[in-house]
């Protein structure tokens, strides 16, 4: 069994145009508390934004959509699921590793050199989260990758992140804003779709049938939550003002 047996898209382009969509909206949102923990006075505020852009971009522009891009996912012949808890361990990575590139430049002085780590931090989260989802496949074979099309992934992923920062932080206008989200969810996507070109399957048909959850189950639920998230967090950025108490930063 080899790439051309695969189908990326068992379910038409929707699940692209949905991902993409999904992608830009938690990378919008995300950039947006971004942007609000930079202009906060106060620290416990800048941890709060910055722990909320994680979140909206971590688990919603990484992690969920890349599960959604797995809908279309099949391999012909053979039932595909997935490992729970690996699927988990890689919604906390890409949370993680992105909090961990945004606190670089939302809770210290700003520099272009701290804005060029962050990039690649975020671009890693990305590239980490998508690798990471992928070990959590089960059926009956195994996944090797083609190497360049892997490096080629995770530089547009570290590339567009840090295109992405650098509108939101540098420019700052409304059509930067904009701008920067549709390029996070450009990295976001375009590193799926680049990654998932470097998949070659090997089946073995001597192997036991696959254990645990289809894609739908993993994502069905994931996806209601999300969208509670999602209006949370739209509500927190449009009614919430500025602290005025805290240690300033």
């Amino acid at each position: 069994m080899n790439h051309d047996t695969m189908n990326h898209f068992s379910a038409g382009l929707s699940t692209l145009v949905i991902a993409y969509v999904v992608a830009v909206t938690g990378s919008l949102i995300g950039l947006a508390c971004m942007a609000r923990a930079g202009g906060e006075r106060h620290r416990p505020a800048k941890v709060r934004w910055t722990a909320l852009g994680a979140l909206a971009i971590g688990g919603i522009a990484i992690w969920l959509m890349h599960f959604i891009a797995m809908l279309g996912f099949e391999i012909p012949g053979t039932a595909v699921k997935y490992s729970a808890p690996l699927t988990a361990l890689s919604a906390v990575v890409a949370v993680v590793v992105v909090g961990g590139g945004l606190s670089l430049v939302t809770l210290f002085r700003f520099t272009r050199m701290r804005l060029l780590l962050a990039g690649v931090l975020a671009g890693l989260g990305v590239a980490g989260m998508h690798y990471l989802g992928m070990s959590a496949i089960r059926f009956k074979g195994e996944i090797a990758y083609e190497p360049s099309l892997v490096v080629a992934s995770c530089v547009i992923a570290v590339v567009a992140a840090t295109a992405a920062f650098w509108f939101t932080l540098v420019v700052r206008t409304p059509a930067a804003s904009v701008a920067a989200g549709l390029i996070m969810g450009v990295a976001v996507t375009g590193m799926h779709y680049t990654g998932m070109a470097a998949v070659r399957v090997i089946g073995d048909e001597s192997l036991p049938a696959a254990v645990g959850t289809t894609v739908f189950d993993l994502v069905f639920p994931v996806f209601v939550i999300s969208g509670l998230v999602v209006a949370v967090l739209l509500w927190m950025l449009f009614t919430t003002g500025d602290d005025a108490v805290g240690e300033p930063a």
